[in-house]
C-alpha cells in the first residue's frame, strides 16, 4: 500500500484526489519506463464515467510525450484490458475506472505485460516520480514522439474470445443483464445475443453520471425485480468496470461470489478439472462455503481481502478457481483477473450442462447470516491490539464456537476497522458485532466526527 496506489490502483475523487496532472505524469512514467530501449506500446481502456475521458486524454498525452505509442480501446472492461495486454503483447495496460464507486470518483489500474496487476516495485518507483520533479523524465522529440491509435478492434477481439469460451448454446434461455450503466453496456448483450439467449437488459444507457447509480452488482434488487417480473431463467449484474458479477436465480435469490465458487467448484470437481482439489477464497468468504466444500471433499486456501491476493495465490500454487464474496471470480485457465462476463458464461455452462436451474445448483450450500459493521477509529493497529478489544473478540469466539465466526480487520483504503460476524441467526450476529463495537467505543478508540 503506497501513498497513491492501493490494492486496486490509484483511486480518488476526480480532480480532487486524482487529477489530470496525476494521469499525465503516470503516462509519462510508463512511456519512459517501458520505452528506454525501444518504442513501447501501451493499451488504455476506460469506463463510462464523465471524468474517464479527461483522464484518458491526459494519459495519452503523457504516454506519447515520453515516446511510447498509446492504443485506445475506449469504453471497455477491466478484464478486456488484461486480456488484450497479454494476448497482443503490449508492454503494459491501463484501465481508467473506479469500479463500483460513484461517478465522481475515478481510478487508474495498471497491469503488466502478462495482464496481471502491476509489480509493487514498479508502483513504488512510479509513486516516487509523482512526488518528484516532473522534468526528471525527458520529453521525446521529433520522430521519437509517440502516436495515439484508435484500437476498437481489440475490444471486438475480446468479445470474440468470450464467445469462444461458451461450451453450449443458450437458445431457449431468458437472461437478464444489469450493466450498471458501465463498461458492459454494449459488450454483455453482444455476447449473450451471439450465444442465442433471449436477453432482457437494464441500466445500459450511460450518460457519464449514472454509472453504478442504483444499478449493477451493488444494487441487486433491480435485477431481482427484472428476473421475477419477466419470469427469466437467470440474471447477471456487473459493476462499473465489469470485473465483478453477482447472479440472481429464477426464484429471485441472490447468488453472490461465495455461492458462485461453490457451484463452479463442484462442477469442476465432478469433471476432474479442479487442480489440486482446491479453491482459493478470502477471509471474508461465508462459513457456509467452507462447510459445503468440506462435504464435497474440496480443500480451500484463504488470502487477505483483494482479488490481487487471490490471483497471486492461484498463480503461485497452480490453482484454477478462486474469488471473493463480492463477485470477483477468477478462472485461472482463461483470465488473470476477475471477469464478470466470463463468470456469467461459466455459470451458464454449469446450468446448460447439468440441465438444472441455478436455484438447484445453489441449493446444497447453506449461507450463514453475516453482519459487517465499520468502526472509524483513531489508529487501526492500536485499536486491534487494545486488550479490551481483543478480550471482546475472544468472548465472541468462545460464544460462537464452531457455529459461527468473527473477523476484525483493517480497511485497506480508509481509517476503518471492519467487524464481521457469522452465526446461525442474524440476531446473534448483530449482538456479537455490537459487543465488539461497544468495546471500541467505551475505550475512546473511535475517531471524532
Amino acid at each position: 500500500m503506497g501513498k497513491y496506489f492501493g490494492t486496486d490502483g490509484f483511486r480518488g475523487e476526480a480532480n480532487v484526489g486524482l487529477t489530470m496532472d496525476h494521469a499525465l505524469r503516470i503516462g509519462r512514467f510508463l512511456g519512459h519506463h517501458f520505452g528506454r530501449d525501444r518504442k513501447a506500446r501501451i493499451v488504455v481502456g476506460k469506463d463510462t464515467r464523465l471524468s474517464s475521458y479527461m483522464l484518458e486524454n491526459a494519459l495519452s498525452a503523457g504516454i506519447t510525450s515520453s515516446g511510447a505509442d498509446c492504443y485506445l480501446l475506449h469504453v471497455t472492461t477491466t478484464p478486456s484490458v488484461s486480456f488484450i495486454t497479454r494476448s497482443e503483447r503490449f508492454d503494459c495496460g491501463v484501465m481508467i475506472s473506479a469500479s463500483h464507486n460513484p461517478y465522481y470518483d475515478n481510478g487508474i489500474k495498471l497491469v503488466n505485460q502478462n495482464g496481471e496487476k502491476m509489480d509493487e516495485m514498479l508502483i513504488s518507483q512510479l509513486e516516487h516520480y509523482l512526488d518528484s520533479d516532473p522534468d526528471s523524465i525527458p520529453y521525446a522529440r521529433r520522430e521519437h514522439i509517440g502516436k495515439t491509435v484508435d484500437y476498437y478492434g481489440g475490444r471486438n477481439q475480446y468479445i470474440g474470445y468470450l464467445i469462444s469460451l461458451a461450451r453450449n448454446n443458450y437458445q431457449g434461455y431468458r437472461v437478464g443483464l444489469d450493466c450498471a450503466n458501465g463498461s458492459t453496456w454494449m459488450i454483455a448483450k453482444s455476447v449473450f445475443d451471439a450465444l442465442g439467449a433471449q436477453t432482457f437488459v437494464i441500466n445500459n444507457q450511460p450518460n457519464g453520471l449514472n454509472i453504478n447509480m442504483n444499478a449493477g452488482s451493488t444494487h441487486i434488487e433491480h435485477l431481482q425485480r427484472l428476473v421475477l417480473d419477466n419470469q427469466l431463467d437467470v440474471g447477471f449484474a456487473f459493476d462499473g468496470d465489469a470485473d465483478r458479477c453477482i447472479a440472481v436465480d429464477e426464484t429471485g435469490r441472490v447468488i453472490d461470489g461465495d455461492v458462485i465458487l461453490y457451484i463452479y467448484g463442484r462442477f469442476m470437481k465432478e469433471r476432474g478439472n479442479l487442480t489440486d482439489n482446491t479453491v482459493v477464497t478470502t477471509v471474508m468468504s461465508n462459513l457456509g462455503l467452507y462447510r459445503a466444500f468440506e462435504k464435497l471433499g474440496i480443500n480451500t486456501k484463504q488470502t487477505q481481502v483483494g482479488d490481487r491476493y487471490v490471483y497471486e495465490c492461484m498463480r503461485d500454487n497452480g490453482h484454477l478457481l478462486g474469488g471473493e464474496q463480492s463477485g470477483h471470480i477468477i478462472f485461472g485457465k482463461y483470465a488473470n483477473t476477475g471477469d464478470g462476463v466470463l463468470t456469467a458464461i461459466k455459470l451458464m455452462q454449469a446450468m446448460t450442462t447439468r440441465r438444472a436451474p441455478l436455484s438447484k445448483l445453489a441449493e446444497p450450500m447453506e449461507v450463514y447470516p453475516q453482519v459487517l459493521k465499520n468502526a472509524r477509529v483513531k489508529d487501526k493497529d492500536a485499536t486491534l491490539n487494545h486488550p479490551a478489544v481483543q478480550a471482546a473478540v475472544q468472548d465472541v469466539e468462545n460464544q460462537l464456537g464452531r457455529d459461527g465466526r468473527v473477523l476484525v480487520r483493517k480497511s485497506g483504503t480508509e481509517p476503518l476497522l471492519r467487524v464481521m460476524v457469522e452465526a446461525h441467526s442474524k440476531e446473534v450476529c448483530e449482538l456479537c458485532a455490537q459487543s465488539i463495537l461497544d468495546a471500541i467505543r467505551s475505550n475512546q478508540l473511535l475517531a471524532e466526527g
